[in-house]
C-alpha cells in the first residue's frame, strides 16, 4: 500500500463494507477506522465489527469527520426494500440523528432513490473511470465542489442477448454472467485490495471520497488559518 504523509486527522467509516469509501479518506492523508456489522477480512484499514449506529453514539465525537454509507437495498431500484422475501433494514433516519448528535462534519452516502439530501452527486465518469456509478452525497458541516456531470461515453460492456455489447464501463453489480472479470471490475473501480466480487460490487470508488476529503481539507485548513 503507498505511504502518504498523514494530516493528523482521524475519519470514522461506518457500514464501511470493504473499505472502497475508506480508501479516498486515506489517500488524502486521513487515518481511517472502519466499522461494520459484518466481517471484512479485506478491510485495509483499523476495522471494530458492531452496529455502527451504537458505534457513532459512543465515540463518534473523538473523529475528525464521520463517513457512513447507510445500507443502501431498502432504496435501490433493484431491491425495493425486499429481495426473494428478504426484509432490508432503512438506517438512514437514525443514522442520520446518531450523526447529528456527535455535532461532527459528517457525509451520509447513498443511492440516488435513498432519501438522502444530494448535495453532491458523483459519477466515475468525473474521475475518468470504467464505470458509471452515481451516487449521493448528503454533506454536514462543510461546503463541496460539484463536479461537472460529463456526458457519458458510451454502453456499458458486457453480456445481452446472447450478445457482447462493447462500451468504456462495467457493470460491476450482481453475481450473473457476461459483467467483466474480476480484473476488470478491480481497475474500473480503482480497487486493488479484493478480489472479492461481492465485496467489489458494494464498494464505492475511492476517487468519490478522495474528492470529498479534499474539499473538507480546504475548509478545514481555512477554519484553522483564520
Amino acid at each position: 500500500m503507498t505511504t502518504v504523509p498523514r494530516n493528523g486527522l482521524r475519519v470514522l467509516d461506518l457500514c464501511s463494507g470493504a473499505g472502497g469509501a475508506a480508501m479516498g479518506y486515506h489517500k488524502a492523508g486521513f487515518t481511517v477506522v472502519g466499522v461494520d456489522i459484518a466481517p471484512q477480512p479485506h478491510y485495509p484499514f483499523e476495522f471494530h465489527q458492531g452496529d455502527a449506529i451504537d458505534f457513532v453514539r459512543e465515540h463518534g465525537q473523538a473523529f475528525d469527520l464521520i463517513h457512513a454509507s447507510w445500507p443502501c437495498q431498502h432504496h435501490t431500484t433493484l431491491t425495493k426494500g425486499t429481495n426473494q422475501g428478504r426484509q432490508y433494514p432503512d438506517l438512514i433516519p437514525a443514522g442520520r440523528t446518531a450523526l447529528l448528535a456527535t455535532g461532527r462534519p459528517h457525509v451520509i452516502e447513498n443511492v440516488q432513490s435513498a432519501p438522502v439530501r444530494a448535495d453532491l452527486t458523483l459519477c466515475g465518469e468525473m474521475f475518468g473511470l470504467a464505470v458509471i456509478r452515481h451516487r449521493i452525497f448528503e454533506i454536514h458541516g462543510f461546503p463541496t465542489l460539484q463536479m461537472p456531470h460529463l456526458p457519458h461515453r458510451g454502453k456499458v460492456a458486457g453480456l445481452r442477448h446472447g450478445t457482447w455489447q462493447q462500451g468504456p464501463y462495467f457493470a460491476v453489480y450482481g453475481a450473473g454472467g457476461g459483467k467483466g472479470t474480476v480484473a476488470q471490475w478491480q481497475h474500473a473501480m480503482g480497487i486493488d485490495w479484493t478480489d472479492v466480487r461481492r465485496e467489489i460490487a458494494e464498494a464505492i470508488p475511492p476517487a468519490y471520497t478522495h474528492h470529498i476529503a479534499e474539499q473538507f481539507l480546504d475548509h478545514h485548513h481555512a477554519e484553522v488559518a483564520a
